[in-house]
């Protein structure tokens, strides 16, 4: 599978390492249930179609994206940078 990274160009999947979904929100710190933190840790959806996930470029421009990946045929249709989409990573 090769990854277009939206700063280096296509690249292979062995530059990135996978984080997981994208949509999960950590719980609001002090204020989180430990049922919330369960949930936020361990509860995670496993879709075939169309998914976002978080990647990270380790072996190149060290930026973290979200890839838009269809989970059956691994094709990918978007992948843009993580930093400022909805509280992920920068």
């Amino acid at each position: 599978m090769r990854i277009p990274c939206p700063h280096c160009g296509e690249r292979d999947v062995q530059e990135f390492t996978y984080l997981g979904d994208a949509a999960p929100r950590r719980p609001d710190g002090l204020a989180a249930t430990e049922t919330a933190m369960f949930e936020y840790v361990y509860v995670r959806d496993n879709p075939r179609g169309l998914h976002e996930e978080l990647w990270y470029h380790g072996a190149g421009c060290h930026a973290w994206l979200v890839v838009r990946r269809h989970t059956f045929t691994h094709v990918i249709e978007s992948t843009i940078p993580a930093k400022g989409v909805g509280g992920t990573a920068a």
